[in-house]
């Protein structure tokens, strides 16, 4: 087994979806925590020597660095085979682009919005909120179709990164409810074994 060290935040989703990823797969690996509150410039030389943009999350393999949550969760699969369905190969990258450019990007910035900003701008939050409702009932769609789990009967790699941010989703005023194909496989997700919640996964 290949040494693995995941540096991430105890506040982000991104990094949520790779330690999520590596504990249902019970995949042993190393976690340090780096504060986004400090600048990117000044947060510390060892992690910035090994991530091209001071974000979170980054992991090293070996040593070997790679960052970008969805491109982790391929390197995952290509290294060590985790969570991966090679009949669905093609779903599962049009879903890490989807997520990333839609669910990924308006989820995150509405939970800043409304949790994390001293001041919101009501506009804004309107925008994020609408593109947020389109999303989940994307999503919602998809479930009515497969049933289970993202892509079929038995998770993948899309599952921790769709799931990245739902499990926060009260934190950008959302309720759950209001989806229920979402809710119902975020507990089946919940009751793999191996899953935390983010606020305990994710403990530096």
């Amino acid at each position: 087994m290949p040494s693995i060290k995941l540096f991430g935040n105890r506040f982000s989703g991104h990094s949520y979806k790779v330690a999520l990823c590596l504990a249902l797969t019970n995949t042993p690996y190393e976690y340090e925590e780096i504060s986004l509150s400090i600048p990117r410039p000044q947060r510390p030389d060892y992690f910035r020597k090994n991530t091209r943009y001071d974000e979170v999350p980054l992991l090293l393999i070996d040593g070997e660095p790679f960052v970008q949550s969805n491109a982790i969760l391929l390197q995952l699969t290509q290294q060590l085979g985790l969570m991966l369905d090679e009949t669905k190969t093609t779903q599962i990258y049009e879903w890490l682009m989807w997520e990333q450019s839609r669910l990924g990007s308006s989820l995150p910035n509405l939970r800043f919005e409304l949790k994390f900003k001293d001041t919101h701008e009501p506009a804004v939050a309107a925008w994020l909120q609408n593109r947020l409702v389109d999303d989940l009932g994307i999503l919602s769609q998809q479930l009515d179709k497969t049933k289970r789990f993202a892509l079929g009967d038995t998770p993948t790699i899309v599952d921790c990164s769709l799931a990245g941010y739902l499990y926060w989703l009260t934190d950008a005023d959302m309720d759950i409810s209001e989806w229920p194909l979402v809710a119902a496989w975020l507990e089946r997700i919940k009751q793999l074994k191996g899953w935390q919640h983010p606020d305990e996964l994710l403990v530096g």
